[in-house]
């Protein structure tokens, strides 16, 4: 009897054959140890990359003092406010919310005002001129104290500018203080993300490159659809990369538990704040924002490794790219930094930025939804560049997959006219 044909493997168990097949190549080969070595030069990146925190202090909004006062103390506040800005510059000295109750605002709830997380709100003066209480945290107080007891005394229309009396009331923490440090997470966890995927999305390309030379591309393609193929290289590549961040975290761990506290690591990551989704949810979110930049920065390689058929040519067209996913990761610090909504908006929808806007998001925001939605719009983008990868490498490695070349228009209309009867 003879035998029936087997039916082709489907396109996800395709890619499954492919990647187990590309995954225990390569972690089992003598070139994965010295990849794990890879991490130790791009450190030096990574400790350098204060300066865009030094930048986000600067640009950042500043934060203000509310007041709530009888309206002829506010007034006289207002006025003694405006005389020292002319004499001391308006960068010297803090802006207020005038929080007037007899133009309709509520009373003012101190605790609440300051836990804002919105950081808009950072000491508030209360009270009257006889009496004033200035309520923040002990860093504010410290750099606000003086300016408010002058303003106070011009206020009084002291003449010697005696300082009168001030009570201060001091708080453990407040919004601004809370966003102001969410901020340093999210562009630690940004810059993080932009050196992973910087080291590890290289591999896709100078794997796909080795195959080509080889020939056993051809014979995958072959045997199984090209987008199995492209999609099996990709997920093999995705999990080599996560196999190699665990054993660099797991090392980094077993270091600090061994050396100590060296270089004040451990005090940094201790003193880090919760951010908006939390720690378990965001270590997840880190998790799944890499494997999506990941997977599309790695199907633009493998595009690209369908135009190039030697190491030359990877490097020459790889340097756009590599230059494009520089200028992503600073636009992404940028909007960070700029906190405006219309670029922020950009940057998730642009599919190349979206994982480091979402990363960010999800260090000083709480809602979860965004993400999800997110998620699937980046899925959807992965998709579409795998697909595009493997159609540009049919039609220029496989030369398949294209129409015909049509002859030129004076050959068709001669053939024609041959063909015409009689």
């Amino acid at each position: 009897m003879a035998n029936t044909p087997t039916a082709r493997l489907s396109i996800l168990r395709a890619a499954f054959v492919i990647a187990r097949r590309d995954f225990l190549a390569i972690l089992f080969s003598r070139s994965f140890l010295f990849f794990l070595l890879g991490p130790v030069f791009p450190a030096v990146v990574f400790a350098m990359s204060g300066g865009l925190g030094a930048a986000k202090n600067d640009r950042t909004q500043e934060p203000r003092i509310a007041i709530q006062m009888p309206s002829e103390d506010i007034e006289r506040l207002l006025a003694a406010h405006y005389k020292l800005q002319d004499e001391l510059g308006r960068e010297r000295i803090p802006h207020f919310i005038i929080l007037d109750r007899s133009k309709g605002h509520a009373e003012l709830d101190v605790d609440r005002a300051l836990a804002d997380r919105n950081g808009r709100i950072g000491a508030t003066l209360t009270g009257t001129l006889e009496n004033p209480v200035l309520t923040g945290t002990e860093q504010r107080l410290n750099a606000w104290r003086g300016y408010v007891a002058m303003q106070l005394a011009v206020a009084r229309d002291n003449s010697n500018l005696a300082y009168p009396a001030l009570r201060t009331e001091t708080i453990a923490t407040s919004g601004v203080e809370t966003k102001s440090r969410r901020q340093d997470t999210a562009q630690i966890s940004m810059t993080l993300l932009f050196l992973l995927m910087m080291l590890l999305a290289g591999m896709v390309l100078s794997n796909l490159v080795e195959e080509k030379a080889n020939k056993i591309i051809e014979i995958l393609a072959a045997a199984l659809p090209m987008d199995a193929v492209f999609l099996g290289k990709l997920f093999a590549m995705l999990a080599v990369s996560l196999v190699g961040i665990a054993v660099w975290f797991a090392g980094i761990g077993i270091f600090i538990g061994l050396a100590g506290d060296f270089g004040g690591v451990k005090l940094v990551l201790i003193g880090m704040p919760t951010p908006g989704v939390g720690w378990p949810l965001f270590c997840l979110l880190f998790v799944l924002n890499f494997s999506m930049g990941y997977l599309l920065i790695g199907s633009i390689f493998l595009a690209i490794g369908a135009l190039a058929s030697t190491v030359r040519e990877v490097q020459t067209l790889s340097m756009p790219v590599t230059m494009l996913q520089l200028f992503i990761f600073f636009f992404a610090s940028f909007v960070l930094v700029d906190g405006a909504l219309l670029l922020e908006l950009i940057a998730i929808l642009f599919p190349l930025s979206s994982p480091f806007a979402m990363t960010a998001r999800a260090a000083q925001h709480e809602a979860i939804w965004p993400h999800l939605l997110t998620l699937a719009y980046q899925i959807a983008w992965v998709i579409l560049f795998i697909r595009w990868g493997s159609r540009l490498f049919r039609k220029r490695v496989l030369k398949s997959g294209g129409a015909a070349p049509r002859r030129p228009l004076r050959e068709r209309l001669l053939a024609r006219f041959k063909n015409r009867p009689a």
